[in-house]
């Protein structure tokens, strides 16, 4: 009996973009109706047609902040508390953004209350569609049924990856384990099914739809053959790092090795010309020269609030690994006291730490203390989004401890990046570690696209004042 085919995970992120519009698309409708009921001047159908312009404008603006704020994320989705917390966070900001326009414009050149109706309506209809799409896509298509082969930390990694980050999406039938295999610790709520011998039987005997292979040492004889037999039924085989990549937005480095170093690579297109680098270096430079514009007028009064708070120079010059390695100067405001590592050399910032000033904290939050690098864009020795430099003294130290800690600098590092708008500032080995696996998701899968949506996340950062 073949596999029979089930939702993917990127099936059912569709299907919630397209519940959450149609929903959307609905409360425009509903507000202009009460719009023309309670201005009770008798506008009628006309005046709807109008106004048609609503429903894109308001269903692009939903889904780029709705995007920026994560909400399509499968593991808050799993969750409807995490899920209408995250509405509210889109909800809100946009009734924000609307007011900020409307406060700009001229007289009555915006309705006042319209976008208080589409805000209710929305919330309310998003979030019956977010309690009952449960039920609905499950009707539409039930979890994969898979089964892993191999029972090291790698399995491992995935298992727990999979509980948290797409809960909904997978069903665990068991792991294979071939003779001799060390296992890792915790498999007890998974059961072992059998050797790799018997893998196409097993497949069969559990209906699973999908193999993950997450096997660590060299496959024998008897397993290769299993896996091409399951590929000739029609199983689909996935690699364990393709799939964490796909689910968690990060790379399995630690778990990568030989067999698996392609999955670091990035990604590449079939388009005889790729115009991504040339637009990206535009978009940086034009990108550049307008936040240079706006910082400089507010320039003078921060300024003059570090000078009042402590003592030394405004702004703040360290060496940075770039691109190839190349060692660079990186410009930043003084957020740190003077000479903050004159007696303990090179460290971490940590949590309340000493050294940041009062305004420096402020600054971090705000991520203003970033500003100044966009002359560091404009020479090219940065971009606007990228990994973020580190400096010699820790690339020195974690390339030592973090396997293929160097494939990040294959591209120009950032202001900002993907590990910054998924991770909280590092501090730590660990989160070097975590903070590289985002890095080489990015670089395997930079587009204009993701590049987009890291920005959108960094504003969103910086208006909640998530920086560190």
């Amino acid at each position: 009996m073949s596999p029979t085919p089930k939702q993917p995970t990127s099936r059912r992120r569709f299907a919630l973009v397209v519940g959450d519009l149609a929903a959307i698309l609905l409360a425009v409708l509903l507000a202009l109706g009460i719009w023309v009921i309670v201005d009770g001047r008798g506008l009628g159908l006309p005046f709807v047609f109008r106004h048609l312009y609503w429903f894109p404008i308001l269903a692009g603006l939903w889904l780029a902040l709705a995007h920026a704020n994560d909400f399509y994320s499968l593991r808050f989705s799993a969750r409807l508390d995490a899920s209408l917390l995250r509405l509210g966070q889109v909800t809100l900001q946009l009734v924000v953004v609307y007011l900020v326009i409307f406060f700009l414009s001229p007289r009555d050149a915006l309705p006042r209350l319209f976008i208080l109706y589409y805000a209710a309506l929305s919330f309310l209809l998003i979030a019956l569609w977010r309690a009952a799409q449960p039920s609905i896509l499950h009707r539409t298509g039930a979890p994969r049924r898979a089964l892993i082969v191999g029972g090291g930390p790698a399995a491992l990694t995935l298992i727990q990856a999979l509980r948290v980050e797409a809960p909904h999406d997978y069903t665990l039938a068991g792991v294979i384990v071939e003779p001799g295999e060390a296992l890792a610790p915790d498999f007890s709520p998974l059961p072992i099914v059998s050797s790799g011998s018997d893998l196409l039987v097993i497949a069969e005997r559990e209906h699973v739809t999908e193999i993950i292979l997450a096997h660590e040492g060299e496959l024998s004889a008897d397993l290769f053959r299993a896996l091409m037999d399951c590929t000739a039924r029609g199983y689909r085989i996935v690699p364990m790092p393709l799939l964490y990549e796909q689910i968690t937005g990060r790379v399995p480095v630690e778990h990568v090795g030989q067999r698996y170093w392609t999955s670091l690579l990035p990604v590449e297109t079939n388009a005889l010309f790729d115009p991504y680098p040339a637009v990206k270096r535009l978009v940086d430079v034009t990108l550049a020269l307008i936040g240079l514009a706006l910082f400089l007028p507010a320039l003078p009064i921060i300024a003059l609030a570090i000078r009042l708070d402590s003592a030394g120079p405004i702004f703040f010059r360290q060496a940075r690994v770039g691109r190839g390695g190349q060692v660079f100067q990186i410009v930043k405001l003084r957020s740190m006291i003077h000479h903050a590592e004159r007696s303990t050399g090179p460290t971490w910032a940590a949590d309340a730490d000493p050294r940041i000033t009062r305004v420096g904290r402020f600054l971090r939050k705000t991520r203003l203390d970033e500003l100044p690098q966009l002359v560091n864009v404009l020479r090219g020795e940065m971009s606007l989004i990228g990994p973020r430099p580190e400096r010699p003294e820790f690339v020195a130290h974690l390339s030592e401890r973090i396997p293929f800690y160097g494939t990040r600098h294959a591209v120009k590092p950032g202001i900002t990046g993907w590990a910054q708008v998924r991770y909280p500032y590092g501090k730590s080995e660990e989160d070097a570690l975590i903070k590289l696996q985002y890095d080489l998701f990015y670089i395997r899968r930079r587009s204009l696209a993701l590049d987009l949506l890291i920005i959108l996340r960094t504003i969103g950062k910086m208006v909640s004042m998530q920086g560190t």
